[in-house]
């Protein structure tokens, strides 16, 4: 092969390579979001950080996971045929139920297998992302607030109002405990407590504490996060 050839070649292979990184920069800055390939396992990289977005936008100055990408995302992950297990790392105040729930069951729903790591916090409805996947990490310093449903805006004050609050709970606690370790009961009165938040009811858990509740498996970084995955993906089998 000549020498002009031989250019031609490494500039277009430079070229390929800065539009693949490109590419990857504007996946992460647009959507909190990418596929990581190492040589062992091709791996896909959801962040949910801020407040879950619902039908309404929130202010252009909040940090927000907005459903409208991320279903999409899951669904394109189930349908690849390269992309061998999804990494969730979880930093969110909580936000809209139904899109957070949504997305929840997008997960749980996977094929592929699945690992969670909970780094600053996962409150409210971040407590079904957390435990949706296959396994789930949290680490020593994360936190997960837990507390009964709240609605904002106009409340119209009867029966079948409250009613539908229970209801949108239990969905949420059923979701819980049907994939995590705790109870119901033990739940319910983590929900309801009213001795820890000055200004709300609910309880807070900190690292260990939400293991040692059955809400979350071990306690943990992004090292053991990825390689319980790596683990997962090379016997092909849920934890």
């Amino acid at each position: 092969m000549s020498t002009d050839k031989k250019e031609q070649n490494q500039e277009q292979e430079e070229k390929q390579t800065g539009e693949r990184q490109e590419q990857r920069d504007k996946q992460v800055e647009e959507y909190g979001q990418l596929t990581l390939e190492d040589g062992e396992a091709k791996i896909h990289l959801l962040n949910i950080i801020g407040e879950i977005e619902g039908h309404e936008c929130l202010p252009s100055n909040s940090k927000t996971t907005k459903y409208e990408h991320v279903i999409p995302q899951l669904a394109a992950l189930e349908d690849s045929k390269t992309i061998q297990g999804l990494l969730v790392l979880i930093n969110t105040v909580g936000g809209d139920v139904e899109s957070g729930l949504a997305i929840a069951e997008m997960i749980a729903s996977l094929s592929k297998p699945t690992v969670s790591l909970v780094l600053g916090g996962s409150h409210s409805i971040g407590v079904p992302l957390a435990v949706s996947t296959d396994y789930s990490f949290i680490v020593p310093t994360g936190t997960m607030m837990i507390h009964p449903v709240r609605m904002t805006g106009l409340i119209i004050g009867v029966a079948q109002t409250f009613d539908y609050f229970q209801k949108i709970q239990d969905r949420i606690a059923g979701f819980i405990t049907e994939h995590s370790r705790i109870s119901e009961e033990r739940l319910l009165k983590l929900m309801l407590e009213t001795g820890e938040l000055t200004k709300d009811v609910g309880s807070v858990l900190v690292g260990r504490q939400a293991v040692e509740e059955g809400i979350i498996n071990e306690v943990g970084g992004i090292r053991d996060a990825f390689g319980k995955l790596r683990e997962m993906i090379g016997t092909g089998t849920d934890a």
